[in-house]
Parts: C-alpha cells; structure tokens; sequence
C-alpha cells in the first residue's frame, strides 16, 4: 500500500467537473454486477457521467477520431467496475474529529476504492436534525473526497425515548434510519419508527443487541472470554433482537436492514423472514466473515468491537449466507480509535476497528478462494447496497453517474495500518498478506485517487 506521499489524490467538488470534459478508459474488462455485463472495451465519461462503453464502443472510437478526450486512460485490461458503496461508516464529524473527519475518511476510503459511504449518525451532536445534517451536507461539499451520504437518528439524540422527525430529516438527506452504536431496546418505539418509514419508503437500521443479554461484555460469550476471564456476548443477545425486529415489521410492514450481522442465529431468522417475503436485508463486515474470537488472544483490542468477533461456526455461517445470497451486502463498521482509546484493559478499550482501505482486498480472498464469483461479490458492494438506500447509483449505465473503481485483481501487496490515510490505525488486518486492490478511483466523473 502506498503512503500519502506517493498516492494521488483530488476533491471532486473542489470546482465543478466541466460538463464537457471526456475521459476515456481504454482496455478495461468492465463489469457492471447489476445487470451482469463483462466485456473487454472502453468506457466514455463526458462531464458527470458515463456516455457510453463496450466491446462495440471500443470499436466505435477507433473509426471515430472525432471523440478528441481530453485525457486517455489506459486500463491494460484491469477491472472497471462501479465504484464501491460503504453503508456503514463512522467519520466521527461533527464532535471526535482527533479520531476521523470527512476529510479524512473520505480519503481512506477512495483509497479502498470506495465511491460513496453512509455516515452513521452517533455524532456529537447527533445526526438528528436539520441542522446537523446541513453541517455535513456543507462539510462534504468542501473537503470530502467521495459521496457522502448519512442515516438520521431513529430517537431524537439516540435515547431510545422519542422519536426524530423522519420527515424532515429524510428531506435534509438521510437516506434511511438507525441508532447505531446504540440498539432501539424499546419495541414501541421500534414499531413507531416502522410505521413512519413505510410511508417515507427508506430502511430501519438496527444495531441488533440486546443490552440486558450483553451485560456489558467486552468479547464474545465462549472459551476465549473464559480463558481471559472477561465478561462475554452471547450470540443470543444480536438474536433475540432481530427475532423481536422481525416479528414488528411482520405487523406493520417497512422496511428492515441488518448492521452487521455477526451470529448464524440472527441469520436463521432473516431467512425465515426473507421466506415470508419480508422486506429485511442484511449485511456483514470483513472482519465477521474472515476472524473468529481467537483473534483477541494475537491482537488484544485491536480485535475488539461490537458486535464481537464470533466463533468458528458463525463465521462460517457468514460466508454461506453471502454464497447462498441471504446477507445482501458487505460494509466495513469502520470505527476509527486514538491510540489512547485502545491501549487500555480490554474490558475498558472502546469498541471498534477502521475498514474502508481493506474492504476491497480482504473482501477479494472471496473471489480468489472460488466462495463467490467476481460479479456476486462486486455486488454486494455496489448495487446491492445502493438498493438498500435507495441510491441511485452502484451501476454502469449509459447516462448513468461515473463513479468508478479500477480494479488489480492480482497486485499482492502487506497491510500496513501506519500507511493508511484515515487518522486511526486500529485494525487487527496489519500485517495481513492480501491479493487485489483499488489503483484508480473516479467520483462524479472526476479521478479523485490514483495509487
């Protein structure tokens, strides 16, 4: 991974993107997982958005010298994808800024080849007014590298007592609805919050735990909690809760999404839920998919977040609800800690761990070790995600916006948490041998990354 002395980066904002700038990406394998395109050819941005592509395209501009780019990109066959859609981040902008901003965030995350990002909204203040959301929208605008998007608080400052004004705030931009970092315990409230996003037509998100179950644990519930003798999680306490979400929206219809999901429990019940024909979908982290609790006894509180590491067999749940289609998306929880937050007892340390620069590439093992297929995987980081927030992008289209990642399947390169450009370094993927990455990253038409 290069430091950022040597990588390349740019605002998209910082001054419009002329309307008649063309960018030519040249010799790209283009893969567009929703509607299952994979062609070898070229790729056409004029302004904000993508003119044309293809095979047949390609063949297009060798007889026509009149496209006349202004700059050519050569791909030399790599992946062109969409670039990548990240539903679950924490920027910690406004109020811990020491820890991340959008700025910041932003730039770790064009460097993981991610495009867009939904900002969770456990700020301080919290992202439960028009005001805050305002902040944020004017922030973006002027020091965000990628699309920023954000969730409105379900409770008014996460409280779990009254309701936020969904109205208002879905017209100030939020996308969808969540206390994250907090569970809405009370199931009234959850019921409220169902009720009011049916008919505004955006997703509940929960943050699926059971406080009372979790009993202020620090790691999963099983040999390794015992081993440290530390108070642990059981799984039952992200179950019971989605078990009880389910049930609700059963009754009064909406739409659910799941942050992730960490127990094959939990996944049991979306099933049964998705069986029924339920509107509920689900996502897993890296970090759920690829470690187990044993994590904790090599990286200490580096490997502590919430939900916690799991065992064995709910990782590999995870990975047969990704094969089968039952988790819908990927998103890293990037949590993003001070050195001071993580070196303290593990049953004191904060929860949490930063994502966006590894997602692409740990996602990737996925791919090389044949789990998914390449198309199934990008999807659960492009369009599936995009779906769920009802975002109009995650795609290649013709007309549709050029935001794009151009994808080194093959480049192995070593994990070094000091070379990231989030301001923590908090990940227990330091070191980590890893096979494909993003070198090339496009938002609004504009290369806002270049490795």
């Amino acid at each position: 991974m290069k430091n950022s002395t040597s990588a390349k980066f740019d605002l998209p904002y910082a001054g419009k993107v002329s309307s008649h700038k063309k960018i030519l990406y040249k010799n790209a394998r283009i893969i567009d997982p929703k509607s299952g395109f994979d062609e070898v050819g070229d790729l056409l941005v004029i302004g904000d958005k993508i003119t044309d592509f293809g095979a047949d395209f390609a063949k297009t501009i060798t007889q026509n010298s009149s496209i006349n780019a202004d700059e050519i990109v050569d791909c030399q066959g790599l992946v062109l994808a969409p670039g990548l859609i990240d539903i679950q981040v924490h920027f910690r902008d406004p109020g811990q800024t020491h820890k991340e901003d959008l700025a910041s965030g932003s730039a770790s995350a064009v460097a993981g080849g991610i495009t867009t990002v939904v900002c969770q909204p456990n700020t301080s203040p919290t992202l439960d007014s028009v005001l805050t959301f305002e902040y944020l929208r004017l922030k973006a605008q002027e020091v965000a590298h990628c699309n920023i998007l954000a969730y409105g608080c379900i409770s008014k400052s996460m409280k779990g007592e009254e309701l936020s004004d969904f109205y208002a705030l879905k017209e100030s931009g939020a996308v969808g609805f969540t206390d994250d970092g907090l569970p809405v315990m009370n199931a009234n409230l959850m019921r409220r919050a169902f009720e009011y996003s049916k008919d505004l037509n955006v997703v509940i998100a929960q943050h699926a735990e059971d406080l009372n179950l979790t009993n202020k644990g620090c790691i999963n519930e099983g040999k390794v909690s015992l081993t440290l003798g530390v108070r642990g999680i059981p799984n039952i306490s992200e179950s019971v809760i989605v078990e009880r979400d389910i049930a609700i929206l059963e009754a009064t219809g909406g739409r659910y999404h799941l942050l992730h999901c960490s127990t094959r429990q939990a996944l049991d019940a979306v099933k049964r839920a998705k069986e029924k024909g339920l509107n509920v979908t689900a996502e897993v982290a890296p970090h759920h998919f690829l470690l187990t609790d044993e994590q904790v006894l090599k990286s200490g509180t580096l490997a502590k977040m919430n939900p916690p590491l799991r065992s064995e067999a709910d990782r590999l749940a995870l990975i047969e609800g990704l094969k089968t289609g039952l988790i819908d998306a990927i998103a890293t929880d990037h949590a993003p800690h001070d050195i001071a937050s993580k070196e303290k007892p593990l049953e004191e340390a904060t929860f949490g761990i930063v994502g966006v620069e590894t997602m692409l590439a740990l996602s990737l093992s996925l791919y090389h070790q044949k789990v998914l297929s390449l198309r199934d995987l990008l999807a659960k980081m492009t369009c599936n995600p995009a779906k769920i927030i009802n975002f109009d992008g995650g795609e290649i289209k013709k007309g549709g916006r050029a935001d794009l990642v151009l994808i080194d399947l093959n480049h192995e390169w070593q994990i070094d948490s000091q070379k990231f450009f989030s301001k923590s370094k908090n990940s227990p993927f330091d070191g980590w041998k890893v096979k494909g990455r993003a070198i090339l990253t496009v938002v609004g038409g504009k290369i806002v990354y270049r490795a």
